[in-house]
């Protein structure tokens, strides 16, 4: 019988190039829930996406040299892009959504013009700091060292006529709502949103760019398209059909069970996103869910830190129910995790190999030793059973109960606890001890049956984190169908029950430690980067030109960082002339002053002075501009220290 709806959503995901395991977290876990609520008898509808407009998709897609549609196309669909990788993670989405997707475009343009036409969309014009990797607007106050609060990049300044959304009108509201409901969970991201963005004043939200295309357009004002966070947002309305004739499930589905979303986007999911359903009198969702992030060896995962984080590979050298099951049991949903291999491999040892899987060996190999792997009617039954069976059913209220919480190591936790009681139950009853004498069969026969049992309630409720693996569980027990969903998960190994069970291959053969990490090491270093070089100039300078601009050698006495400025270093040099020369350079992204101290560089020295954060530079420091991976380096230019201070370089 069906309980009713349940809908369960991931953010829809920038379409990147450089997927790794750290973008499948929160997908594994919403998987997760969604094949949770269908074991319990639920209609789910699970959705993900991607996330195609915006700035930064126009100018990777200008870099590559196509268009933003064939950019995103490929990434999304091309080999080993998002849709493939769903597919390797085992996802079970019910809909995928693009928001490039022809219905969802038009529903965007007429959601964006109730709000206008409502009053809470006014025209202006923006002048502030913009995040384009976070399609971010941030005021001075809310910058961390003058960069992104999310990211920590550079912010450009932005300056264009624009839409504005009324956000201030409903930061009441909005506070009320994630103060005094749970509607924001877990409670520390309440406070992060409130302390930080409400009550130093919520101003209004800049909502359309003219700066650039490729977004969905204002269909009243050429030149303007919708703010990315907009047309994104509501695309868990327009995949069930709310402004389209595409679907037609939103009443069955709205409002969301739950939103489960990265920290980092956060601000947008509960308090840009409530106040916009507000501006239309729409339902809100029940819940949004902040996840922390998936760091690697201490640092938020990049893909150019080393391809150990792929997915693809890690899933060929352990299994994709593994590095699942890893990703589940090890990190408290909710907090920060820190990815390691040798916790990975840890934890597949412990778990899955030695308490998982190793009981399931055992128990199968015994029953075919000392039955012929039929376990028929009977039995003995004893105190220790009835010990088991209450165990069980206090296992499965706590896992149900910590699974609606979303703590899915703490359900995890709680299903190992019934597995390591049904290891210990095998060294308590001795099989091997009771198979020796015809007297002590039936109750050997009981013992069997019990843990048949224990491995089939432990299986089921494996079956959201490790689907395949359950299954194949479940099938060497040779459990009926009816028997797989959570409306059998009361203990039945009682006399009338009967097993018959299958011998197989082990479900997760033990891992060689020191052999694996060595490999991992090996996969681990990165590819060489390939350079990229500004082009060369076509126009010619004659030799006189050249010859007038003096080079010299100069030596760092001293390097400093320039108040109120991430880019400029400020350094005394000996030019050999016996008075210091002071220049001013922006590669203070590059270089820490302590590194460059006693170098010895090359400059220009015949350049006139200029003005520099109201400093005086006199002259020039040579350095090598390259671009690694679209990311602009400046290397200064070093050169020999014997060669004295004011050497003339020709």
């Amino acid at each position: 019988m069906c309980k009713g709806n349940y809908y369960i959503t991931t953010p829809i995901y920038y379409p990147s190039a450089n997927l790794h395991i750290g973008h499948a977290y929160c997908t594994v876990a919403t998987d997760t829930m969604a094949r949770y609520k269908r074991l319990q008898g639920y209609n789910v509808k699970f959705l993900t996406g991607t996330d195609e407009h915006g700035q930064k998709i126009e100018d990777k897609a200008k870099e590559a040299g196509i268009t933003p549609q064939q950019f995103v196309d490929n990434i999304v669909l091309g080999e080993k892009g998002v849709l493939d990788l769903w597919k390797l993670m085992n996802i079970s989405y019910d809909r995928f959504i693009r928001t490039t997707d022809d219905y969802h475009v038009a529903a965007i343009q007429k959601i964006f013009k109730r709000m206008y036409e409502n009053g809470d969309i006014y025209k202006g014009k923006y002048t502030g700091k913009y995040c384009k990797p976070c399609e971010s607007f941030w005021t001075e106050s809310q910058l961390v060292d003058g960069k992104c609060p999310d990211c920590g990049r550079e912010v450009q300044d932005a300056e264009e006529e624009a839409y504005f959304f009324r956000l201030s009108k409903y930061a009441d509201r909005i506070q009320d709502l994630l103060e005094n409901t749970d509607f924001l969970e877990p409670r520390s991201r309440v406070n992060e949103m409130v302390n930080n963005f409400i009550k130093p004043g919520l101003e209004d939200l800049c909502v359309s760019r003219t700066s650039f295309t490729w977004g969905v357009p204002v269909d009243f004002d050429e030149g303007h398209v919708v703010y990315v966070w907009i047309d994104a947002l509501f695309n868990y309305m327009t995949a069930l059909g709310f402004e389209n004739d595409k679907y037609n499930d939103l009443s069955d589905f709205w409002p969301a069970d739950v939103h489960f979303v990265g920290k980092e986007i956060v601000r947008f999911h509960s308090i840009i996103w409530p106040a916009m359903l507000m501006s239309l009198n729409l339902p809100l969702p029940k819940k949004v869910y902040g996840h922390g992030w998936l760091n690697f060896n201490g640092e938020k995962m990049s893909k150019s830190r080393g391809n150990v984080v792929d997915p693809y590979i890690l899933s060929e050298r352990f299994g994709v129910d593994a590095l699942r099951f890893f990703l589940l049991r090890t990190f408290p949903f909710g907090s920060d995790g820190n990815f390691t291999n040798e916790l990975l491999i840890s934890t597949i040892n412990t778990d899955l190999a030695n308490t998982l899987g190793n009981l399931v060996s055992r128990t199968v190999a015994m029953n075919q030793k000392y039955f012929g792997s039929v376990l028929g009617e009977g039995g003995e039954a004893a105190a220790l059973d009835g010990e088991l069976k209450a165990l069980a059913a206090d296992v499965i209220a706590n896992y149900e109960k910590q699974m609606e919480r979303f703590q899915f190591s703490v359900a995890l936790n709680e299903v190992f606890r019934l597995l390591d009681r049904a290891n210990k139950y095998i060294d308590e009853t001795t099989p091997w001890i009771l198979a020796k004498s015809e007297d002590s069969k039936a109750r050997l026969l009981t013992v069997m049956k019990n843990l048949c049992e224990c491995i089939r309630i432990a299986a089921i409720l494996l079956t959201p984190m490790i689907p395949d693996s359950s299954k194949a569980i479940l099938d060497l027990l040779n459990v009926a169908e009816e028997k797989r969903d959570f409306s059998a998960l009361c203990y039945c190994a009682d006399e009338n029950a009967v097993w018959t069970t299958t011998v197989g291959a082990p479900l997760f053969p033990r891992i060689d430690v020191e052999k694996e990490l060595a490999a991992l090491e090996e996969l681990s270093k990165p590819a060489k980067p390939a350079l990229e070089i500004e082009p060369y100039s076509e126009e010619n300078v004659d030799f006189d030109t050249f010859c007038k601009s003096d080079f010299r050698a100069v030596k760092v006495k001293d390097c400093k960082n320039v108040k109120k400025s991430d880019k400029l270093l400020q350094f005394t040099l000996d030019d050999g002339t016996g008075t210091d020369r002071q220049i001013l350079s922006g590669i203070a992204k590059y270089y820490k002053p302590e590194e460059l101290i006693g170098k010895t560089l090359v400059a220009i020295v015949n350049l006139p002075p200029r003005k520099m954060m109201g400093r005086e530079s006199c002259g020039m420091l040579l350095s090598a501009v390259h671009s690694v991976e679209g990311e602009e380096k400046l290397n200064l230019i070093m050169i020999d220290d014997a060669i004295p201070a004011g050497a003339k370089l020709c």
